[in-house]
């Protein structure tokens, strides 16, 4: 997550970058020219991202879709983000990143699980840069603070729109019978409602 009040010490290319994380056993984002390490998540996280996973998993079998976890990269080509949702749904073929076969470009869906000290950055530069992806249906934003999901959805006419949903609603996604129940993406944790 950037760090706005922090002087840039080197820049690196993008290449550089996959080179760093390709012998590095931590993630890190990059984004204009800075790589970030990104912070280990609390058990509650891993088992949400798991939810959120296994229910888009489980809906989508025998769809032309893909579920990936959160080692899958993502890249924006128009921002030169490179980042790790928490969840991937790709809907067709994987278009690969031409500099590195193991990133992919054109997610539908993005799953990001939201912790205190990347709420922000989620919320607001990462989703932005999200939004500049041409194949990006949807951004899910799943809340640590409640029981929360919302869906950011492009519109038929390219807005942005937000869907919220608490306990015991569900929310659809813009994929066939792709919905996503609070309570299963819930299942086992204690946040409150």
């Amino acid at each position: 997550m950037p760090a706005a009040s922090v002087p840039r010490i080197h820049r690196y290319t993008y290449r550089q970058y996959l080179n760093h994380e390709a012998s590095s056993n931590v993630k890190h984002e990059f984004i204009d020219g800075d790589i970030y390490a990104m912070a280990g998540g609390t058990i509650e996280h891993a088992v949400i991202s798991m939810n959120a996973g296994a229910a888009l998993s489980a809906q989508l079998r025998g769809s032309p879709c893909i579920v990936a976890s959160s080692d899958l990269k993502i890249r924006v080509l128009a921002t030169d983000l490179t980042t790790y949702p928490d969840v991937t749904v790709i809907c067709g073929p994987v278009q690969r990143d031409p500099e590195s076969g193991d990133v992919a470009l054109n997610p539908s869906v993005v799953v990001e699980v939201l912790s205190k000290s990347t709420e922000d950055w989620d919320r607001g530069e990462k989703l932005d840069n999200y939004k500049q992806i041409p194949s990006l249906l949807a951004c899910v934003l799943i809340s640590y603070r409640q029981r929360r999901v919302e869906v950011v959805r492009r519109s038929a006419d390219g807005q942005w729109l937000t869907e919220a949903a608490g306990p015991g609603e569900v929310v659809s996604l813009p994929l066939p019978g792709a919905v996503l129940s609070v309570d299963d993406v819930y299942r086992n944790v204690d946040i409150p409602a």
